[in-house]
Parts: structure tokens; sequence; C-alpha cells
């Protein structure tokens, strides 16, 4: 039997973004969309241990606000739009266990761009990662059949042409095979990848979310449509 790993679940939630200004204070629902990663790691049953890591201080207090120990000041080398994930991985890590806390086992990222993300995403992707000898395992969706790879075409002149390769009839669904990407929500990655140097290790095993919930804010419009699907969602469940 698989021993139960000890998790670290980190909200990452720099204070700067290009495409969306604040985008983690960004109301969704009437709360910033830092505030909703923040609660769904909390009902999560399988985080031993939660920070929110960030450079801007109205990030980190609305963190204090949640828990006394969940702010993780950020230094800003490594809070730069150039700065990779790894660095404040490596960063929350060794400032935890530097100040006496056991060592983790495996970290979870929690992304407040991802406000459809249900507890229970963070425990599946988790029990995915922990049941098998992998190195990460994190949520996927399934992409839509008319942005198949397959489907991709280029124009030379007037001429269409197969971007990859020819569809060769396949034109049904059911005729081509699923395609899925990462959708940005959860990723889950054993110790020996990060002290690596890797988010994402060798062997990763995906955790499929429903398209309508794999919603990747990035801008405005985002942001409208995730909050269109919410509340078509509470609707629905009213």
């Amino acid at each position: 039997m698989n021993r139960k790993l000890r998790v670290l679940g980190i909200v990452p939630a720099r204070g700067g973004s290009k495409r969306l200004p604040r985008k983690n204070l960004s109301l969704f629902a009437g709360k910033p969309l830092v505030s909703r990663a923040i609660e769904t790691a909390i009902a999560s049953k399988r985080l031993d241990r939660i920070v929110v890591s960030s450079d801007d201080e109205d990030i980190l207090k609305i963190a204090r606000e949640y828990d006394s120990r969940f702010p993780l000041v950020r230094p800003a080398e490594i809070s730069r739009d150039t700065s990779l994930a790894i660095e404040f991985v490596h960063h929350a890590l060794e400032t935890l266990e530097a100040a006496g806390e056991d060592r983790f086992d495996a970290i979870c990222l929690v992304q407040p761009s991802s406000p459809l993300t249900r507890p229970s995403d963070i425990d599946e992707t988790l029990k995915l990662l922990e049941s098998n000898d992998v190195d990460s395992a994190v949520t996927v969706s399934k992409l839509d059949q008319e942005i198949h790879p397959l489907k991709l075409k280029v124009l030379e002149g007037d001429r269409l042409l197969p971007y990859i390769e020819e569809e060769k009839g396949r034109m049904a669904a059911h005729e081509i095979p699923a395609i899925y990407t990462r959708n940005g929500s959860v990723y889950t990655t054993r110790r020996q990848a990060i002290d690596d140097g890797k988010i994402i290790g060798d062997v990763c095993l995906g955790y499929v979310m429903p398209r309508e919930l794999s919603i990747d804010i990035n801008d405005r419009i985002d942001l409208a449509f995730a909050e269109f699907m919410f509340q078509r969602q509470s609707n629905a469940t009213a």
C-alpha cells in the first residue's frame, strides 16, 4: 500500500498581471479570485498545510483573514512576469521547513485563475498521484472537436491545406482520437521531481475535469464567461 503523502497546498497569487491588472484580486461571484482559491483549498480533505505565496500586501492580508499561518511573502526577485513557478515552490518549501515544519512529500498548486475548481478536483488529483508510482498528476480537460489538431488548416493563397496531417475522411467526433490539454487548475508533484527542478515530472497522470469547469482566466472576457457559467450552475442547483 502506498504511504500517505504529506502535501503542501500552495495558492500562487502574484500582485502583477499583464492582461488583467490585479487579476488575483478581481471579483468573482462577489469575492476576489484569490479568496475563492483559498476556500477551495481549505475545503479539500487531502492538503496538510496551505500557504498563499504572494508579493502583494492586499493579497497577503486576505490570506491572513482566513488563517494567520497562510500568508507567505514572496521575494520580489521571484515575483516577476518572467519568474518560474519552480522558484516560488522552492521558496515555500525551504521557508516552511527551515522554520521547523515537517518535510513535505509533495506539493499541490491551486490556481486562483481557475475559479470553478472544486475541492474534489484537488482531492482526486492527489489521489491519482498518491495511488501510482508517478512524478505528477494534473487536471486536464478534453478539447472540443472543432479545435482538434486534425481539423487545423493553413491557407496557401486560397488553397486550404492540413496543418498537421490529412483528416482522411475522419469528420465525426467518434472517428478521431480524444485530445486533452492541461486546464491550469490543479498541479500535484512529488518532492523528488520538485527537488530536481520540475513542476511537472517526467511521468504525469491526468485527472479529467468537465469542460464547463475548466475556465482559465487571463482577461476580462474569460472572467465574464466564468461568471456566466457559475451563475448557470447555481441556477441549475437552486
